[in-house]
């Protein structure tokens, strides 16, 4: 199985070589002006040439996780709508900017680029800046959700396979909420004035 990482942000890194860890096939997917010469993407880059354009990584990957900042997401549907998904995995990690009325969702983008694709929502409330968010380490935990009952099992994996415990939030349909307990995290470290950052961790009774 050959995983597909879009986006150049902290979270697409950490998650890369978690998997590359784990023993996975990863590619990476990033914009044409991305600079791979940095230290830690040039080293990802040494072995083998993991590091492609957006569209290259997605042909080449069965799973693949949308981890770019919100501003590259229109020139990733973009290469999403030039190749054939039928029968592959897209799991976005993303949070779309703030919207009280959780109208826009980032999720709903991709859907529309990808029909074909089997859809899901996972890792979004480690954000894009993951791990500089969670410098003690403290989140263990993700929750995914989408509507595929079958497939969920394979994604359910694919977060414990890099030591996260997976909780299943339902369907797709729960995508905006997963991303509202994000923001509602990022308001709280706002209106606190720290430098902190706050996570919510779910307790089960």
């Amino acid at each position: 199985m050959k995983l597909g990482i879009l986006g150049g942000t902290m979270l697409a890194k950490t998650l890369g070589k978690k998997y590359l860890e784990a023993g996975l096939s990863v590619v990476f997917g990033v914009r044409n002006d991305f600079d791979t010469e940095s230290h830690d993407w040039k080293m990802l880059n040494l072995v083998r040439n993991r590091i492609c354009p957006f569209e290259s990584a997605i042909i080449q990957s069965e799973i693949i996780l949308i981890c770019c900042d919100n501003k590259y997401l229109v020139e990733v549907c973009a290469a999403l709508k030039n190749v054939d998904l039928d029968g592959k995995f897209i799991v976005d990690c993303t949070n779309a900017n703030y919207d009280k009325v959780l109208a826009n969702s980032n999720t709903q983008l991709i859907s529309k680029a990808a029909p074909k694709a089997i859809l899901f929502k996972a890792f979004n409330n480690l954000g894009i800046d993951y791990p500089n968010s969670d410098f003690l380490g403290i989140i263990k935990e993700t929750y995914y959700c989408g509507d595929s009952e079958l497939e969920k099992i394979r994604i359910k994996r694919l977060i414990e396979l890099i030591g996260f415990r997976a909780i299943d939030a339902g369907k797709m349909d729960n995508a905006p909420l997963l991303e509202a307990f994000y923001h509602l995290s990022k308001e709280i470290s706002w209106n606190k004035k720290e430098h902190s950052s706050y996570h919510f961790k779910l307790v089960s009774a």
